[in-house]
């Protein structure tokens, strides 16, 4: 599939007026419009799109949806054909979720964990138009999309990865440097970064575990850092460097109980020439000082049961 990355990605949370307050004074991020019969949700900005994380009013704290930006129509359209030539169940958006969306065409799946898709192209933006929430230089968003992000599932096997290498098409990138399995993905067309998604294997758990934003500068990182520790909010990992990627980050948790990285290059990520095999996760930092994983990642009765 012709795929840059998450385009954008949506939640359902029982803590939309926690968000209002976290996403612009700590985050940074901006607020944005609500489209019409979406008036109860909250959008975050992140650019010059219309949004980038939506925030639903839910039950409980899960990840809704992953909407992966295709280049065009056609390579749209290719991507359904593909699915479908897979065996997946493929529901075609109408208008009003295309409107809800802000996008010109979209269509939903499920992969073989149970975690909802999306795929659209051609999503509304106002050039220079983007306000953050504080002071902040912004997010690094035009080349990689909307970051990535680490899902946890009770399996991890042939037909998961056959799902993300051959229907997704997507890149492999390797294996992650816990004592855990987790293995990371990337879309065909990013060359920016590692990672998209990472799928980490926890039999009888599944959920969100968190979500990497990229940030244009490091004093982003820094300042970001130091509201975090103002605030008194839990932090999983102080800052630190991975062993496989040149980026300042660190972690936090979020009020839907999943972690945020916050990242900031500090050199252009190298690529890979060939796959690495790290002997421990970060090269310096990162001391774990959280859980592992949030009240996010629950069992899959409680977040696939909601579907029923």
């Amino acid at each position: 599939m012709d795929i840059r990355g998450i385009g954008y990605i949506g939640f359902e949370t029982p803590h939309v007026d926690a968000w209002r307050d976290y996403g612009p004074n700590i985050l940074g991020m901006g607020i944005g419009e609500n489209p019409e019969g979406d008036k109860d949700s909250l959008y975050l900005r992140m650019d010059d799109r219309r949004h980038r994380i939506a925030l639903h009013p839910g039950k409980i704290d899960r990840v809704a949806y992953m909407g992966w930006e295709a280049v065009g129509r056609l390579a749209y359209l290719a991507a359904i054909e593909k699915l479908k030539a897979d065996g997946f169940a493929v529901e075609i958006g109408d208008v009003d979720l295309c409107e809800i969306r802000g996008v010109r065409e979209v269509a939903r799946f499920k992969d073989p964990i149970g975690f909802q898709h999306e795929i659209f192209y051609g999503q509304k933006f106002h050039p220079l138009s983007f306000v953050p929430g504080r002071a902040h230089t912004g997010f690094a968003m035009d080349e990689r999309g909307f970051g990535h992000v680490v899902l946890m599932s009770p399996k991890f096997d042939q037909e998961v990865e056959d799902f993300f290498l051959k229907t997704m098409g997507m890149k492999w990138y390797g294996w992650g440097a816990g004592k855990g399995k987790t293995g990371f993905f990337r879309a065909k067309l990013n060359d920016k970064t590692s990672h998209d998604i990472g799928i980490g294997h926890a039999p009888g758990r599944m959920g969100i575990q968190h979500i990497g934003i990229f940030v244009n500068n490091i004093r982003d990182v820094g300042e970001t850092y130091d509201l975090v520790k103002k605030e008194k909010l839990q932090m999983l990992m102080t800052l630190g460097q991975h062993s496989q990627d040149p980026h300042l980050s660190f972690y936090h948790f979020s009020p839907s109980g999943f972690a945020v990285e916050t990242i900031a290059e500090h050199e252009p990520w190298p690529g890979d020439a060939f796959e690495l095999n790290p002997q421990k996760l970060s090269i310096w930092g990162h001391e774990l000082v959280g859980p592992i994983l949030g009240p996010s990642v629950k069992t899959p009765e409680e977040l696939l049961g909601l579907d029923d």
